[in-house]
């Protein structure tokens, strides 16, 4: 279901992985690197948030016009495990309802590369989306971007601290770019129809 969204309040797309160049290409910076593509896009460079422990860049997503909507893109610095207490943070500076969050983040029980995009729901485990849910509630959305479940007897907190496979490199760009243009959906279309086009 679509929710009634603040036309006058800006999105807030939080990014997570956990800061550092040692964890740059792990399976749990998806968010990252999502987060990463769409700076881009818009033209953007991240900045420290003042007293937040984030980086952010200000813009807009969407055609110029009415149809554009102002966006605040966040890279929590605080490590996965404690993303919420950011992400509040600054959700209170720009008054941004909580539904009009997108946390961006790996998920482990979908296949490498599949998107699902969602309103609410639990944490699955996933310790930046309790750590969100804790400071907040669960009515944010979720852009999930899979990385399937760890080989073997592999432990789930190994396989998500190492970096995508050389394989998986192969294509993670495509998938990136297909998760970025996901999220640019779910802003300026609505869950719905962002729903129908990337839930595959």
């Amino acid at each position: 279901m679509d929710v009634t969204t603040d036309a006058s309040a800006p999105w807030l797309i939080a990014g997570l992985g956990n800061p550092g160049p040692e964890y740059a290409m792990n399976r749990h910076n998806v968010g990252f690197m999502v987060a990463d593509l769409l700076a881009q896009r818009m033209g953007g460079r991240f900045k420290r948030a003042g007293k937040a422990q984030a980086q952010v860049v200000e813009g807009r997503i969407g055609a110029p016009g009415p149809a554009s909507r102002r966006v605040i893109l966040v890279k929590p610095m605080s490590y996965m495990n404690v993303s919420g207490g950011p992400v509040t943070a600054l959700r209170d500076f720009y008054k941004v309802p909580t539904e009009q969050i997108i946390a961006v983040h790996d998920e482990l029980d979908i296949d490498y590369g599949t998107l699902r995009l969602k309103l609410g729901g639990g944490d699955n485990g996933h310790n930046g989306l309790k750590s969100m849910t804790k400071a907040m509630g669960a009515d944010y959305h979720r852009v999930r971007f899979g990385i399937g479940r760890p080989p073997g007897r592999m432990q789930v907190a190994d396989f998500v601290l190492k970096d995508f496979s050389s394989a998986e490199r192969k294509e993670l760009d495509y998938f990136v770019d297909r998760a970025s243009d996901a999220v640019e959906a779910l802003v300026t279309e609505g869950l719905e129809r962002a729903q129908s086009t990337y839930n595959s």
